[in-house]
């Protein structure tokens, strides 16, 4: 199965889905951290033990750990890069399904594709890398080595337009 799509001037490199209990387990976890925090609060201060900094101190820290595992789960789940290649630019997206990450933007001069093996060796896994003048775009989706080899050799040979102008990727 391709991990990526090259459609117009937007290429696509989509995740592979981690196993459901692994999925499910970083849901639940993810859910607790800021679920129960809230309820040993509320129980706290129910059964006569008053208000004290601690209990805002704790709901801050487990709300950040369960913001952070719900955007692990969440890229796990539906992660996406968005490359889009305009006449002057290419701007880099990252989709977590629910929320996305800070666009990326860089200069469209003279594009090199190479790409960095990631991983374990045995996995023949690698990582796209856009390189334009100083600036450059790594991706972080793991595609098997002959898909982004094959990937590279695509950009390479292919030319995007973009409105009136065609610009050459």
């Amino acid at each position: 199965m391709k991990q990526y799509t090259l459609e117009f001037n937007t290429l696509n490199l989509k995740v592979k889905k981690s196993p459901f209990i692994i999925r499910l387990i970083t849901y639940v976890l993810s859910f607790s951290f800021f679920v129960f925090p809230v309820l040993g609060v509320i129980v706290s201060i129910a059964g006569g033990g008053g208000m004290h900094i601690g209990y805002f101190f704790a709901i801050g820290l487990f709300g950040l750990l369960g913001f952070y595992l719900l955007r692990v789960s969440l890229w796990n789940t539906y992660g996406e890069e968005i490359i889009d290649f305009l006449p002057n630019k290419i701007i880099y997206e990252a989709n977590y399904g629910w929320f996305k990450d800070a666009k990326k933007e860089i200069e469209l001069i003279h594009p090199q594709y190479s790409h960095k093996s990631v991983g374990y060796e045995e996995d023949n896994e690698a990582v796209l890398i856009i390189t334009c003048g100083n600036a450059e775009i790594e991706t972080v989706v793991k595609l098997p080595l002959i898909q982004v080899q094959e990937l590279i050799s695509v950009l390479n040979n292919s030319t995007i337009s973009a409105g009136a102008e065609t610009v050459r990727v």
